[in-house]
């Protein structure tokens, strides 16, 4: 007795040490480390929107956008935009009951002229927990010419909807429309202000707008990426892709550590690493996938690309890195597995007809949300292996959210919970 009591108390302590595994917040665009990386490991394999099969909740959306939503604990925030009056708007929404508590117009300003992919409210915001921070475009006249000038706008407000400070730190001339997601670091909200005209790259002081350091971007050409911070080499390094190049930067003030010429134009997808290779994916006439060794100083063009492929590559949606593999989601549909260490691809499948969404991974699985709503999950390996296929009946363009064993997905119309019941 003795002894089958001391196995039943272990195997209590080994379940509640599975268990353990803290709840995070999902802050931010791509999540707590800006890579779509959830350590979390209760985060739901399967559900259905259709049958309503572990669908905690479905609130009905104001307004229309692609940014993703944040959570912070019980709170959900997401931008909109609502067409008919032209606005701009943040709102609140109890992650428990799904319940919106709070709406409100951060601008109203003309619809600027968009790719038809693209929404007027696709920036994510970002929170430190104590505020939220917004960025819109706001054009100074409306859609009908071939390109809309304006103002990067970039908002605080707190976590009752109380405004705290607006400041528009730079013109943003549009093409294809506006995404820019801030990103947080220390004392600083960061915004990428690529466009076709004076683009830069800005901080702004946290508490109240102010600007703390900006960096102009030599090529004044339009790109959509969101930055990632990492401390690597011995650096904290803010590496992103655009302006026809990739380049590492000093999140403290703006000073250039090392930069690699294009390998294209246009970029969107965020980069990845896994704490000693760089992963990008592009782009924009041409379509490349590079492995970057990030310890480079000056110009690495022709010292620092590990492994080079232009075959499979995606434009729009994030990749992940999962283990030992590196993993991506072409928007035609193509989805690929390399080695991350080597380039080798070990699979390369169409999974859905179009992807806009980029992946998120979680308890060794990622997540691939094709733009008809349906989530293919896959086990990262040398053969494809869908461990569950998950359709939600609605379509969706913007990227999922895992926080506290709950997945968020953002369709078209509504706000969806999923939760293992």
């Amino acid at each position: 007795m003795l002894r089958w009591y001391a196995s039943a108390v272990l195997f209590a302590i080994g379940l509640l040490a599975a268990d353990s595994v803290p709840a995070e917040n999902w802050p931010c665009w791509r999540g707590p480390r800006g890579d779509g990386t959830s350590q979390e490991t209760q985060v739901p394999l399967r559900w259905n929107g259709v049958s309503g099969g572990n669908i905690v909740w479905k609130t009905p959306l104001p307004g229309r956008g692609h940014s993703s939503p944040i959570v912070w604990d019980d709170r959900l925030f997401l931008v909109a935009c609502v067409e008919a009056s032209q606005d701009r708007i943040l709102f609140c929404v109890d992650r428990q009951s799904g319940q919106i508590l709070w709406q409100r117009t951060v601008i109203a300003a003309p619809l600027e002229k968009q790719h038809k992919l693209n929404s007027h409210a696709s920036g994510t915001p970002a929170t430190d927990g104590e505020l939220v921070y917004v960025t819109f475009l706001e054009p100074d006249f409306g859609s009908k010419r071939e390109v809309t000038p304006g103002n990067l706008v970039v908002a605080a407000y707190d976590f009752a909807g109380q405004p705290r400070w607006l400041v528009r730190p730079g013109r943003f001339s549009s093409v294809h429309g506006f995404c820019s997601s801030p990103v947080l670091f220390e004392d600083k909200v960061i915004v990428n202000g690529d466009h076709d005209g004076d683009s830069y790259i800005v901080a702004l002081d946290r508490k109240t707008g102010a600007v703390r350091w900006k960096t102009l971007r030599a090529h004044k050409t339009r790109s959509y990426c969101t930055p990632i911070i990492r401390q690597i080499d011995g650096r904290t390094q803010m590496i992103l892709s655009g302006s026809l190049c990739v380049v590492s930067l000093d999140p403290r003030d703006g000073s250039q550590h090392w930069i690699i010429d294009g390998p294209t134009e246009q970029f969107v997808a965020s980069l990845v690493d896994n704490g000693r290779l760089l992963f990008l994916t592009a782009g924009f006439p041409e379509h490349h996938i590079l492995a970057i060794k990030p310890d480079g100083r000056g110009n690495v063009t022709d010292s620092h690309i590990v492994w080079r492929t232009t075959k499979g590559c995606s434009y729009v949606p994030s990749p992940i890195v999962s283990g030992d593999y590196f993993l991506v989601a072409a928007d035609n549909g193509i989805c690929s597995c390399f080695v991350a260490a080597t380039g080798e691809r070990v699979w390369m499948e169409r999974l859905s007809s179009h992807y806009s969404a980029s992946l998120i991974e979680a308890n060794g699985l990622v997540y691939f949300l094709a733009d008809d709503g349906e989530t293919k999950v896959v086990r990262p390996g040398r053969q494809l292996e869908v461990v569950a296929v998950n359709p939600l009946g609605e379509y969706c363009y913007a990227s999922p959210a895992v926080s506290q064993g709950q997945l968020f997905l953002r369709s078209e119309k509504h706000l969806v919970c999923i939760g293992n019941r």
